[in-house]
């Protein structure tokens, strides 16, 4: 009744009947994986999708030099690599637990046998793909059309959206976040530092408020440099 109850909770399974949530619980596998740890790495074959019921995780890509690239981070409710279910193909990034995760596995076959039975899943596996397709556009947007400032406009911006405060909370090291943004540390500690000196935000440990929101939303577009 446990899982049933957290499948539940789970976003991409709204609507579903419980009796539907049952016959998911039945296939799922049930993974804890502590922070740090590997779920998938880049090459391993996509054999099903997962579902992070808590903790965090980072989806990335390394370059031939071991530079790492952050392309996506899911938190609880989230699924990830769900590519898989349709193609079947290898995954194309790395897949690590950033804390300590609890992670529901769904098995491809098992789950296609459900999809067939219950149109309701497909429609919202499409709908999560969308809004997934969505960020990458706008993440690889960002990264080849904005500097770094923009970038970090951008992410700050989201942030509020998604946090309804003015003032928002870095839920990520600034490794990771340089990461996300394409860029290092230094350099993000450096942009931040000018972002206050203007006005724009004011930094108070890993809470940073916007103060300049036109400002800010300038930065984003491109229509102001810092």
């Amino acid at each position: 009744m446990e899982i049933v109850e957290a499948l539940g909770r789970v976003p991409l399974f709204a609507g579903l009947e419980p009796g539907q949530l049952q016959a998911l619980a039945r296939i799922v596998g049930d993974r804890v994986y502590g922070r740090g740890e590997t779920i998938f790495s880049e090459g391993d074959e996509g054999v099903g999708f997962f579902v992070v019921i808590s903790g965090r995780v980072k989806i990335y890509k390394l370059s031939a030099e071991g530079k790492e690239q952050i392309l996506h981070l899911f938190g609880p409710g989230e699924p990830f690599a769900e590519a898989a279910v349709f193609a079947g193909a290898r995954f194309p990034a790395h897949a690590l637990a950033l804390t300590a995760s609890r992670i529901f596995y769904f098995p491809r076959a098992a789950f296609l046998g459900l999809i067939q039975q219950n149109p309701a899943l497909a429609m919202n596996m499409l709908a999560a793909l969308s809004l997934r397709l969505k960020a990458f556009a706008r993440l690889i947007e960002s990264l080849s059309l904005k500097e770094v400032p923009g970038r970090l406009a951008v992410h700050l911006l989201l942030l509020a959206e998604e946090q309804g405060e003015e003032e928002v909370r870095l839920d990520l090291t600034k490794t990771h976040l340089a990461s996300l943004l394409g860029t290092i540390p230094e350099t993000l500690s450096r942009i931040l530092a000018r972002m206050s000196k203007a006005g724009l935000i004011a930094c108070r440990g890993s809470n940073v408020t916007i103060l300049d929101r036109d400002a800010l939303e300038l930065l984003a577009s491109g229509e102001e440099r810092l």
